[in-house]
């Protein structure tokens, strides 16, 4: 009696083993499953909500994609990783892919997604000004941007539609790297500097500097940052380039239709030293002066603002075709 009885109990544990083979085979999108992306994106902020969004919520691996992500710490630096073959897909301004598209390489990067529609930095003043007005910079020091990128483009744009030459009347100062502006400006370099969160937020806390106008407002809608691929990454797959879009549409909807608590308590781990009420204040601020767009595509009248700023910037050779350098083909299909 005892014999059957162990002969049962092995045999009831033979059966659940094998029944539990489909489950386990069949669960979807298992690590080994994933297709790896290397992603290099220009730098780590929270102006990028919406694809942490998507990193934390799991929708690149819905999607049947593991992401590994770099920081490149400056557009040139990320184009440089794309280029090389270092990344797949490259996250910044597109209008580095112009200069790219300039320099007559034949393997260039093509923008498929667009995530961001306004410029997402701040001026920050050393004083509280409760009534600012941008001709207050005239014959001050202002920490700018590294000469054909879109912040130090952009802020020349603003300071042009403000009636100021960023030539003569500002004394921009811009030989301090990306990732050093706020540590210069805070040590006692110039009078505002330009920045991006959390470092403007931080330096109000800090009571180091405050923030007194916001170029993404002052700017308008531009085409800000966008994903980019070579040409050949693009030909090749296609299918991965669609899963990529299809999960940051995904993070766009999220962002698009919860508030900024919501938002900033999921991208909260890309963060983790960043108080959750910080984030919270900072997301909103992006948020409230619709900096996220809500689906990814590129338009050509975005692609036309960006080249008309390239142009008073004085960094375009001559006019780019805009479906040389968009390809709105995955973006249109999120819809």
């Amino acid at each position: 009696m005892r014999k059957h009885s162990i002969f049962l109990s092995c045999f009831l544990s033979f059966l659940l083993l094998v029944s539990s083979i489909p489950i386990l085979s069949g669960c979807k999108n298992s690590s080994s499953d994933l297709t790896v992306v290397r992603l290099n994106e220009v730098a780590h902020s929270i102006f990028y909500a919406p694809m942490y969004v998507a990193l934390e919520e799991g929708y690149f691996e819905e999607e049947g994609l593991s992401i590994s992500l770099e920081t490149g710490f400056g557009a040139d630096k990320t184009m440089t990783a794309l280029i090389s073959g270092e990344a797949d897909i490259g996250f910044m301004g597109p209008e580095s892919s112009i200069y790219l598209y300039q320099e007559g390489n034949t393997d260039y990067a093509i923008n498929f997604a667009q995530l961001t529609q306004r410029a997402g930095n701040f001026l920050v003043s050393r004083e509280p000004i409760d009534d600012f007005s941008w001709d207050m910079i005239k014959g001050k020091d202002v920490i700018g941007g590294r000469k054909g990128g879109m912040p130090q483009m952009i802020l020349e744009y603003v300071l042009k539609s403000q009636g100021i030459d960023p030539e003569k009347d500002v004394n921009l100062v811009q030989n301090i790297d990306f990732a050093n502006t706020s540590g210069a400006f805070t040590g006692g370099t110039a009078d505002f500097t330009v920045e991006f969160e959390p470092q403007a937020s931080l330096l109000e806390e800090q009571k180091a500097g405050y923030v007194v106008a916001s170029l993404g407002v002052d700017s308008g809608y531009v085409p800000y940052t966008c994903f980019c691929a070579k040409k050949s990454y693009i030909e090749e797959n296609p299918e991965i380039i669609q899963a990529f879009t299809n999960a940051i549409k995904k993070g766009q909807d999220y962002a698009a239709s919860h508030d900024a608590e919501e938002i900033a308590a999921i991208i909260k781990p890309q963060f983790p030293d960043t108080d959750a009420a910080l984030l919270t204040k900072i997301v909103d601020r992006y948020a409230s002066q619709d900096s996220f767009k809500e689906d990814p595509v590129f338009s050509e009248d975005s692609f036309l603002l960006l080249q008309n700023i390239l142009e008073e910037a004085g960094e375009l050779k001559e006019k780019v075709p805009y479906d040389k350098l968009v390809d709105n083909q995955f973006a249109e299909k999120t819809k």
